[in-house]
């Protein structure tokens, strides 16, 4: 699978990262874009399966395909620019700058939620049968999600707050695993099955993805869920953000970072071993 070392694939996340930084306004929201609508297919397509199935690891099995194809199209999720994009500022690229990474994180969540939205709208449309009915058994489904992981976490105060939280933190060390995974490979075969270990763990534990959320909660809300915009925003869509951000940035970006690409010198063990035998000969 042509297996590429972790400083070789560390030296490609901070490249990557100044990549984000450089990149056009239009090709960047263009590839946010299509990357909020696969993955919010594949969300679709995950809760659908569940539903039908009555089984949610078989759901959680295929869910994986949607992230796979964004990433091999080129395609930016918020949560991997997340972890990439700060990279290149730390390693002090020459333009890279803490403001060129708020512009391209703010391009990419615009993009993102643009193309979430499209696919919730879309998927509403479906099923009810153009708003005609009442939405199918997958939709209310959809709805119930939205009102447990908004209401529910409201319900439970500050502890629900925490749990939101933590959830988005440990999505986001999965989600920006499988992102840094693809680049262990060269062949298309390794890199989807690098990625599609780690995105399997964050959903079938029911970690909070804000941008599969930016899918999830508006088509509740449009699907008849009993909760509003706010309770979303409040009790899902922001902590979760925030939570995919300090996952992804601490545990995955920096932890690699600082180990792979600024390794610390080695202990010189020929030094040790001179000493050792210094003192032997002088007993």
């Amino acid at each position: 699978m042509s297996y590429i070392q972790p400083k070789e694939f560390a030296a490609k996340m901070v490249d990557a990262g100044e990549g984000k930084i450089f990149m056009s306004t239009k090709d960047t929201l263009i590839r946010a874009y299509m990357a909020g609508a696969i993955l919010a297919l594949a969300a679709a397509f995950a809760v659908t399966i569940a539903v039908q199935t009555g089984n949610f690891l078989v759901a959680s099995l295929l869910f994986p395909v949607g992230f796979c194809m964004l990433y091999l199209l080129g395609f930016d999720l918020l949560t991997g620019v997340f972890t990439l994009a700060p990279l290149a500022v730390v390693a002090k690229r020459p333009g890279c700058t803490w403001g060129g990474v708020f512009r391209n994180w703010g391009l990419v969540a615009l993009g993102n939620f643009g193309g979430a939205m499209t696919v919730a709208i879309f998927m509403a449309i479906i099923f009810t049968m153009g708003f005609s009915t009442e939405p199918n058994a997958v939709g209310q489904k959809i709805g119930k999600i939205g009102e447990a992981r908004t209401l529910g976490y409201a319900a439970a105060g500050a502890s629900g707050m925490l749990t939101v939280f933590i959830r988005a933190v440990m999505c986001n060390w999965m989600v920006s695993t499988g992102v840094v995974a693809a680049m262990m490979s060269n062949s298309v075969s390794g890199k989807i099955m690098a990625m599609w270990m780690p995105i399997l763990v964050f959903f079938y534990l029911g970690f909070e993805h804000s941008i599969v959320n930016m899918f999830l909660f508006p088509s509740g809300i449009m699907l008849g869920g009993q909760f509003t915009w706010s309770d979303y925003l409040l009790f899902n869509e922001i902590p979760v953000v925030l939570g995919n951000l300090v996952g992804g940035l601490t545990f995955v970006g920096g932890m690699i970072y600082m180990t792979h690409f600024k390794e610390s010198p080695k202990r010189n063990a020929q030094i040790s071993r001179n000493n050792d035998a210094s003192g032997v000969a002088a007993e």
